[in-house]
């Protein structure tokens, strides 16, 4: 994952990584933005290979990690004392949250996975611009090991980076 000094970089790479899913997803031609996914997973690790069935889900997964990162950021800045996770999870167990997440949103239409990831999105940015350059970078500013800005990297440019490798397989896949 790529390491950033200051908040600036870091939001450049974001914005940047943000248009580039964006575009990728608008590149597809309209039947194949709902199509279930169609590719091989037998050589893939990782559960969300299995627990993703279409862009939506990839989508979701997005937008809810990023209400997590906000909640924990506005929690924390207002003095509440909050886990990045919820309670009932861990380190370990996140991926029985993923699998929730998942299930949660069966019902969630293409679109308004779309219009819910833009306005995560968007919280998203207006969260980091808020986080003092300084703070963002500095270990032990709120409970955990990591810093902020590994949050704010992790469910951004790190998670959009995972999407797109997702959706280009998918894309692959269906112009063959």
């Amino acid at each position: 994952m790529a390491r950033f000094s200051n908040k600036n970089a870091l939001m450049v790479a974001i914005h940047s990584s943000y248009e580039k899913l964006i575009s990728l997803i608008n590149s597809l031609p309209l039947n194949q933005r709902e199509k279930e996914f169609t590719f091989d997973i037998s050589n893939e690790k990782g559960a969300h290979w299995k627990r993703d069935k279409n862009i939506r889900d990839v989508l979701i997964h997005l937008y809810e990690w990023q209400i997590l990162l906000i909640d924990w950021v506005k929690s924390n800045e207002a003095g509440i004392d909050k886990s990045f996770l919820p309670l009932e999870y861990n380190w370990k167990t996140y991926g029985l949250m993923n699998i929730e997440i998942w299930k949660k949103h069966q019902s969630t239409s293409f679109q308004e996975s779309m219009t819910l990831l833009n306005q995560s999105h968007l919280d998203t940015m207006n969260i980091l611009d808020s986080v003092d350059d300084y703070q963002l970078f500095l270990k032990g500013t709120y409970a955990g090991g990591s810093t902020i800005g590994q949050y704010f990297i992790s469910v951004t440019v790190g998670h959009y980076d995972w999407a797109m490798k997702k959706i280009k397989k998918h894309s692959l896949q269906n112009h063959i």
